[in-house]
């Protein structure tokens, strides 16, 4: 039996496997690759407006290869030119967001955002109290406590919000922290 099942496997008739040959570099693949390379690199520098265009331009004689990855980055610079576009009424709204961004984990973007209302107003309080959760949550400690003590010094208000402020919770055995918020009178 050992034997029919060797001369049957003998008997099989196969088929010569083929690889897909890559494709020929002609000048105009060249190119497409070239100007994907040129776009990509401006994705990555953060100029999705003008990325967004350049694969739009390439998209429609983009080779077959090429075709898929253009979509998919175009659709990642619309994306990003939106969040970029977003309008705020004030800067307790553009707070808000940035709060949001925080606890969904985007912290680079809340930190813009922070940034952002400290550049139009340095004395906003509840900017640098946002920045010092932020400076908590990604262990920056000193940065927590310049943030929170200027926060403060603007409103007193704040000390008390801190206090009950589950998100600085690593803060709390740092005993400036602890200095911060209950002060020796």
């Amino acid at each position: 039996m050992a034997t029919t099942k060797a001369k049957t496997a003998n008997n099989i008739r196969r088929m010569p496997r083929t690889i897909a040959a890559q494709p020929a570099p002609d000048a105009a693949r060249q190119q497409a690759l070239e100007q994907f390379s040129a776009a990509v690199q401006l994705m990555q520098s953060g100029k999705f407006d003008k990325a967004f265009a350049a694969f739009e331009k390439l998209l429609p004689d983009a080779p077959f290869e090429l075709a898929d990855r253009i979509r998919t980055f175009r659709t990642a610079c619309a994306k990003q030119t939106e969040k970029v576009a977003a309008k705020f009424a004030s800067e307790e709204e553009r707070c808000d967001y940035a709060v949001v961004l925080l606890n969904d984990g985007n912290y680079a973007d809340a930190r813009e955002h922070f940034d952002e209302i400290l550049k139009k107003n340095p004395q906003s309080d509840f900017a640098l109290y946002g920045l010092a959760v932020l400076s908590s949550m990604t262990g920056d400690f000193t940065a927590c406590l310049e943030h929170l003590t200027a926060a403060i010094s603007m409103n007193p208000q704040r000390r008390i919000q801190a206090r009950s402020d589950s998100d600085f919770q690593d803060m709390a055995d740092d005993p400036r922290f602890t200095e911060l918020l209950y002060p020796e009178t």
